[in-house]
């Protein structure tokens, strides 16, 4: 949960917090029938998917706003403040704007029994219509059968980013149970877009497909040659695909998108806490949220892909890592670390978390590779002090890498912003 300490916003959203996780339809649909519908006032697409769908709708917004529509994103969830979820043109919301949402929106919100997430979409769902934005990118929370975004009528085009194991006890067990979920959000005659899937979940997205009259189109991923992407990865390729996709079907559908606005706009995409690179008191950090197995093998994969590329060491990497307690951590674990790697275990600042203890006993075999932190920045203290880059360096070492929640790297970002 949020600090209200250091939240601007506890007082307006913390009281609808004890609903926690409650996915469903029924309260937000009354909710905004009462506000006369906000959410029928703009156009929509939506971005549903494990691990991706960030990066895709920022792909996606970058481009519409190269090609000179206003458009709004909503997204989720923030790393420092509340108003990174929704952005109205270029710019994210203002404070004073977002806490004005909220306070206008506190009685209804009580009424219809609103959870913290779908209280906010209420509030994106009515700046973006007092805005005036023609068309909005809503990345999917949670799911997406019974996500909130979900509660937008007429999503004519949407995109999957890669679907995995991830929140087994809200979604399903097992993959094709997730991508179920996750398939709720096709509507008849709407265009969808995919990158590879596994094979059980591409066999669910085709079947749901067509069971509801949607058109299902398979990408292939983008030769990253020829194209300039803001956002760092090799992922993005997958990621890339499934956003040109869909700005191709939003321009079928009569949206005015040139080739030249593409390329602009994936050129100017960022999106921080994914491979973001972070100088912190003279040595060098690399900040990945990889808070899934999905998401902990991409970026292993990037990390040796880097290694090989540079002709540096695949081990002897220094992490510090945070990991919620609801999460896989042994597994997360097992993913990242290679030999002679060594670990820091902090606990992510406000949240139930993986301790030392607790993985030593699930992975034996990393034992002597785990150090306890109580903090963040003691972790990144000790973990530069063993060797991590310093800035500017003449030697080619690699960074101490934070990983393992973006709550966790939300925390550093925040921190690093205050010195």
């Amino acid at each position: 949960m949020a600090d209200p300490f250091t939240d601007p916003f506890a007082d307006l959203i913390e009281p609808f917090s004890r609903r926690g996780v409650d996915l469903g339809l029924d309260r937000l649909q009354a909710a905004l029938a009462e506000l006369g519908h906000p959410e029928r006032q703009f156009a929509a697409v939506q971005v549903a998917g494990t691990n991706g769908k960030g990066s895709i709708a920022t792909l996606l917004h970058s481009s519409l706003l190269a090609a000179g529509i206003n458009a709004g994103l909503y997204t989720s969830p923030h790393l420092v403040s509340w108003c990174e979820r929704i952005r109205i043109g270029k710019n994210p919301i203002s404070e004073a704007a977002l806490r004005q949402q909220l306070l206008a929106l506190q009685g209804l919100g009580q009424r219809h029994q609103l959870t913290p997430f779908e209280l906010v979409t209420a509030a994106a769902f009515c700046a973006f219509a007092e805005a005036g934005c023609p068309l909005v990118v809503l990345e999917v929370g949670l799911g997406g059968r019974l996500d909130a975004t979900t509660c937008h009528p007429d999503r004519g085009v949407v995109g999957f980013g890669s679907i995995g194991l991830d929140h087994s006890e809200f979604l399903g067990p097992t993959a094709a149970a997730i991508a179920a979920e996750k398939a709720g959000v096709l509507q008849p005659g709407c265009t969808a877009l995919s990158a590879a899937q596994s094979q059980e979940v591409a066999a669910v997205l085709q079947e749901r497909a067509a069971a509801c009259g949607a058109e299902l189109r398979w990408v292939e991923p983008l030769d990253l040659g020829p194209w300039v992407l803001g956002i760092p990865g090799a992922i993005q390729a997958s990621n890339g695909a499934v956003a040109l996709g869909m700005l191709h079907a939003l321009s079928e559908r009569g949206w005015a998108i040139s080739a030249s606005a593409i390329r602009t706009g994936f050129a100017q995409a960022r999106w921080p806490g994914r491979l973001q690179q972070l100088p912190w008191r003279g040595h060098d950090l690399l900040l990945d949220g990889a808070h899934n197995p999905p998401a902990a093998h991409v970026l292993r994969l990037e990390l040796d892909r880097r290694s090989a590329t540079q002709g540096t060491a695949q081990a002897g990497r220094h992490w510090v890592l945070g990991m919620l307690a609801n999460k896989a951590g042994p597994e997360i674990l097992e993913i990242l670390l290679a030999p002679g790697d060594r670990a820091w275990i902090v606990p992510v600042p406000g949240h139930a978390s993986w301790s030392t203890e607790a993985l030593q006993a699930a992975c034996p075999t990393w034992s002597q590779a785990l150090q306890s932190a109580p903090d963040l920045e003691t972790a990144l203290s000790e973990a530069t002090a063993a060797g991590g880059q310093s800035t500017g360096g003449s030697q080619a070492a690699p960074p101490v890498l934070v990983a393992g929640s973006l709550y966790l790297i939300g925390h550093l970002l925040a921190t690093v912003a205050r010195e």
